[in-house]
């Protein structure tokens, strides 16, 4: 099968999660009912390097109603509030870490809210979530230099594999934002594969490094997340998404352009 799938973006599970967070934030008990429903509806959640491979050729074919569920930046509610969730209904996932977020060692501030320790990543991928690299600073990676892009990618892939005992496969842009020397730099720095953000399906088309995804937010209710993993009415959904999006990928642009003229003139 290599039709649409949908991949769900979470961030925060969280009663009360920090002001910076709590749109993208969604309470215990809406995360409880949205994985019942993908239960209740036959869905067969699997991680991004499963999904990776099955579209690579040669691979296993996708189990019926195939759905990713993730999570970006590594909030400690997703071991407090949602790995016991997961673990009731057997569902796989991924957890895409900022190391330099994470409580520990590592630790280089600026998270928006409390994060996991090392010992909770542990566990997660224990119960056979996957860990996956999101930066190691969270930076808009289409507007770094070379090197500091270099480095963000290496730097978070060296700190999980150092932390988990094997290189993580997967990769999350931070903000969803990615241009085709980001994805070069991801795909250099061992990655077999990554997710965007689009606010579609993803699609066998999009290519293993720009695999789109569904937000869910605190706003997302019953009906619309239904419709969201069914994949019906999701433009009108993310309607306003799509084009501050396109807003803000020209903007970006700019910048990207006026910061290579100041450094040529420099």
């Amino acid at each position: 099968m290599k039709g649409p799938v949908p991949i769900l973006m979470y961030h925060a599970v969280s009663h009360r999660p920090a002001a910076a967070t709590h749109g993208l934030s969604v309470s215990p008990d809406a995360f409880a009912a949205q994985m019942a429903v993908l239960r209740t509806r036959g869905f067969t959640p699997l991680t991004t390097a499963q999904l990776g491979d099955a579209w690579r050729p040669g691979g296993r074919p996708l189990p019926p109603r195939p759905v990713l569920i993730t999570f970006d930046d590594g909030y400690e509610g997703v071991h407090r509030h949602a790995l016991p969730v997961l673990a009731e209904h057997g569902f796989a996932a991924t957890v895409f870490v900022s190391t330099g977020w994470l409580r520990g060692a590592h630790d280089e501030g600026g998270a928006l809210d409390t994060m996991l320790d090392w010992d909770q990543v542990r566990e997660l991928a224990a119960a056979g979530v996957e860990i996956g690299g999101h930066t190691h600073t969270h930076p808009q990676l289409d507007q770094l230099s070379g090197e500091r892009l270099r480095y963000e990618t290496s730097r978070c892939r060296d700190i999980v594999a150092d932390e988990m005992g094997a290189e993580p496969v997967s990769f999350a842009y931070p903000f969803g934002y990615s241009n085709r020397r980001v994805r070069r730099a991801v795909r250099a720095a061992g990655f077999r594969q990554s997710l965007a953000v689009g606010n579609r399906p993803a699609a066998y088309r999009q290519g293993p490094y720009a695999l789109q995804r569904l937000t869910v937010r605190r706003t997302t209710g019953a009906v619309e997340f239904e419709r969201l993993v069914e994949g019906r009415a999701i433009a009108r959904s993310f309607a306003k998404d799509r084009a501050l999006t396109k807003g803000y990928a020209v903007v970006r642009r700019a910048r990207r352009a006026a910061a290579l003229i100041t450094r040529a003139e420099g």
